[in-house]
């Protein structure tokens, strides 16, 4: 190793951030769009932060735009808070679909916008850009999904014009003082639903409905539950 100063791991919001800047210079015509599929490729699978800078280099336009530096900031609510610029800000889907989960930063103002599409949003795992973040959600002709951590404030206010919002937060700030989403529901002709809790995978609830099962079966042998009738015996054979 000798004494050169290792470099700085990435993380998985800065290579989110990295992605972020390149998708804005291609489409401020800084890069092509074969430049702009091998950089995102190479920023998927940088390791420190250099690699990072050295593909955002020639395409950042101020200080504002660079990587954010600092250690993140432990939201105490299942997300992690870094004050600072980028993150996805806008997510359209126009007869299709936008899908963010897992690792991923939302920026502190952020606009989804559904027109015969939909979203799907977990912030298990996220990364928010400020302690306030706005979440500004439009639909029409079509829904979405946004999940969000039992721990973390969710501050709702909707309208729905010929369809129907489901809001199911239980108590809508658990952390008083903690980092809080603000978000704004628009819809038309279509649904939004705001849930808290990982979304399940089949596996996961397949698993849950044969535990329910052996529970029952359980129980009524254990005289907990009535016994099933036994089927009737047919003549002469007692």
């Amino acid at each position: 190793m000798g004494d050169a100063t290792p470099q700085l791991r990435a993380s998985d919001a800065d290579r989110e951030h990295a992605a972020e800047l390149l998708r804005r210079a291609a489409g401020e015509g800084r890069l092509t769009v074969e430049e702009l599929d091998e950089r995102l490729h190479q920023a998927l699978e940088a390791r420190t932060r250099g690699e990072l800078e050295a593909l955002v280099a020639d395409v950042v336009v101020g200080p504002a735009d660079r990587l954010p530096v600092g250690a993140p900031a432990a939201g105490g609510a299942g997300v992690t808070v870094r004050p600072g610029p980028g993150g996805s800000r806008w997510l359209i889907s126009i007869m299709g679909g936008a899908t963010r989960r897992g690792s991923w930063r939302l920026g502190e103002r952020c606009t989804a916008i559904n027109v015969w599409g939909g979203c799907d949003l977990d912030l298990h795992g996220a990364e928010l850009a400020a302690h306030d973040v706005s979440l500004n959600v439009f639909t029409f002709m079509g829904g979405g999904d946004l999940r969000v951590p039992d721990g973390l404030n969710v501050e709702v206010s909707e309208l729905a014009i010929m369809g129907g919002n489901d809001v199911l937060l239980g108590e809508a700030c658990p952390d008083p003082g903690g980092p809080t989403v603000h978000v704004r529901l628009l819809t038309i002709m279509g649904g939004f639903d705001i849930r808290r809790g990982r979304r399940r995978s089949r596996r996961e609830r397949r698993e849950e409905r044969r535990r329910r099962r052996e529970q029952r079966d359980l129980e009524r042998r254990q005289g907990a539950l009535p016994q099933p009738p036994e089927p009737p015996q047919p003549p002469g054979s007692g």
